[in-house]
């Protein structure tokens, strides 16, 4: 297998991801944690101890990162275990690629809702807000701009992550 199944598998896995999150604003253990594994044991078949190393790392540094946002309720938990499994999938060459991708994606995504539900006020004040706060209480969460909030507005951040999976496979678009 090439690096551009991969990537391939990446894009599969984060696609039912988002389809999932569309759906239901949820994303089933069940996919995360079979695409995890089996992206450890398609990187071990093919490229040996090194595609798994590889693939370990994108699944720690991926998740990792994605963790550090559930911490203080910016990401929801499906949403760091989608991440974790591509990130398993592109692994340690690409993850850093997947992770841009994915935050680019996602933020366009916020512009496009924010446009869309007229909450340009709003939002602006919120992350303000959060900025200020967490410069004073680190990883904390926020009383209330958080996913905890009933009322805060959701966005199902496996399509940004399926997005961002996508551009990996674009020519053109990453090289480096």
């Amino acid at each position: 297998m090439t690096q551009s199944g991969f990537l391939a598998g990446a894009a599969i896995v984060a696609l039912c991801g988002a389809l999932f999150d569309i759906r239901s604003a949820r994303i089933p253990n069940f996919l995360t944690y079979s695409a995890m594994a089996s992206a450890l044991v398609c990187r071990f078949a093919f490229l040996g101890w090194r595609g798994l190393v590889d693939g370990t790392a994108g699944l720690l540094i991926a998740g990792g990162v994605f963790f550090l946002l559930f911490v203080i309720r910016a990401m929801g938990g499906g949403d760091v275990k989608l991440m974790a499994a591509v990130g398993a999938w592109v692994g340690l060459p690409n993850v850093g690629r997947a992770l841009i991708a994915s935050a680019l994606c996602g933020g366009l995504m916020a512009v496009g809702y924010m446009i869309f539900l007229k909450r340009f006020r709003s939002t602006l004040s919120n992350v303000v807000s959060l900025i200020r706060f967490h410069a004073v209480m680190g990883a904390e969460p926020h009383p209330e701009i958080n996913l905890a909030n009933p009322s805060a507005v959701r966005m199902p951040y496996g399509v940004a992550i399926a997005l961002g999976s996508l551009s990996l496979l674009l020519p053109g678009i990453w090289k480096g």
